[in-house]
Formats: C-alpha cells, sequence, structure tokens
C-alpha cells in the first residue's frame, strides 16, 4: 500500500488530494513538525531534507509535494490530469513552477517572519515586502483566469490541484481579496466530491476536522 507521511494543513494536502481523485488506498503516517517527528532518524533515511510530505510506493521515495502529485498523475493516466499535448503540458509545467516560486515563496516568507522563526529572529519588515511580491503575481494568475474553468485547457490538470492549495494558503493570508477569479476558482475547486479539508479545517482542533480520504492511519 501506498504510504503518505505528513500531517494535514501542511502540503502533505496536496499529495492527499490527488490520492483522493485518483481513488487510491493508502497508510497515513502523520508526521508532527512541533514536535520535531520529521528531525527524526527514521524519517530523515527518507528525506534528509526533513520536509513533509513525504510518498512511498513500494521501493520508490517521492519528496516535494508537486512531484508527488505529478508522479501520482503520470502513473495513473487515465485519470486524464496529465494533458495529452505536448504544448498544454508545457503550459502545465510553466504553471506549476509559477505557483511554487512566485506565490507560494512569498508565503513561506510571512510563515517564517510571523510564526516560524522564534521571534528574536523575526525580520517584521519582509512580511510587507512578501507580501507585496505575493499581491503582484496573484493579479497575474487572476488575469491568467479571465474565462477560464481551469489553469490550462479545458480540463482539469495537476496544475489546479496544486494551485487550489496554494490559492487557499494566499486566501488565508488575505491576499486574494482583489482577485475574484481566483476566489471563485477557489470555492469550484474545493466543491470538488474528492476535495481535501481546506487549510482552516485541517487547522481545526481534532473534534472539528474533516475527513482527509480515504486513508488508513498508522501509528
Amino acid at each position: 500500500m501506498i504510504k503518505l507521511y505528513g500531517t494535514p494543513p501542511t502540503r502533505a494536502l496536496r499529495a492527499i488530494w490527488l490520492l483522493n481523485e485518483l481513488g487510491l488506498d493508502y497508510e497515513m503516517h502523520p508526521v508532527s513538525i512541533v514536535d520535531s517527528e520529521n528531525r527524526q532518524p527514521d524519517f530523515l533515511a527518507l528525506n534528509p531534507a526533513a520536509k513533509v510530505p513525504v510518498l512511498v510506493d513500494g521501493s520508490l521515495v517521492v519528496t516535494e509535494s508537486a512531484a508527488i502529485q505529478l508522479y501520482l498523475a503520470e502513473k495513473y493516466p487515465q485519470a486524464g490530469f496529465i494533458p495529452e499535448s505536448v504544448e498544454d503540458r508545457a503550459q502545465m509545467y510553466r504553471w506549476i513552477f509559477f505557483l511554487m516560486t512566485e506565490i507560494e515563496q512569498p508565503l513561506w516568507r510571512i510563515a517564517r517572519q510571523t510564526f516560524l522563526y522564534p521571534p528574536e529572529k523575526r525580520l517584521p519588515q519582509d512580511v510587507e515586502l512578501a507580501r507585496q511580491e505575493c499581491l503582484e503575481m496573484v493579479a497575474v494568475l487572476d488575469r491568467h483566469m479571465q474565462d477560464r474553468a481551469f489553469i490550462v485547457a479545458d480540463q482539469v490538470s495537476v496544475a489546479d490541484f496544486n494551485a487550489a492549495y496554494t490559492l487557499d494558503w494566499a486566501n488565508e493570508e488575505q491576499l486574494l481579496e482583489d482577485a475574484p477569479r481566483l476566489k471563485a476558482y477557489l470555492t469550484s475547486m474545493y466543491a470538488r466530491p474528492k476535495a481535501p479539508p481546506r487549510i482552516a479545517e485541517a487547522s481545526a482542533p481534532p473534534d472539528n476536522q474533516a475527513v482527509v480520504g480515504d486513508a488508513v492511519v498508522a501509528g
């Protein structure tokens, strides 16, 4: 059985989304960053970078959430999450890289400078810089989505499952207020029957959390 290491609301949600959409059974192995479980030797043997998620499929270990998404979509092509034409695939890769570098990275800077770093190491001035950079790139994607239901061509692809989580993160930081197309797109993506919980739901106390999918939770 496929094993997924990570805990929502981290980017493990990206992998969970693909696993759900593909209807795959998998074991969910929670990894607590707060308790430094990602720094333990057994986890570092899977990912020396000490980051989640990590997917283990037989003898194959895949790290990096976008890489996991692409691997699953390519392994199960019958779902149609990888565009058929090389031109559409190029656009899918383009927007995935755009999301990871131009939108997610400023969001990471905000997270680091507001709660991840210890107070004495935080640079409050970088938060506003990161917010402005993120807003500019959000505007680029919002213009791209004019008259579009999906990021690429006319059907859902890996780019959309990547974008939805990234934009939900931006929404948590109130960075979509001037991006009406993206807010509507976000609502439509999370209305999909196999969508995982949104970040706010996954961050809620255990009694209020939504089910993440058809996972067997392993201790």
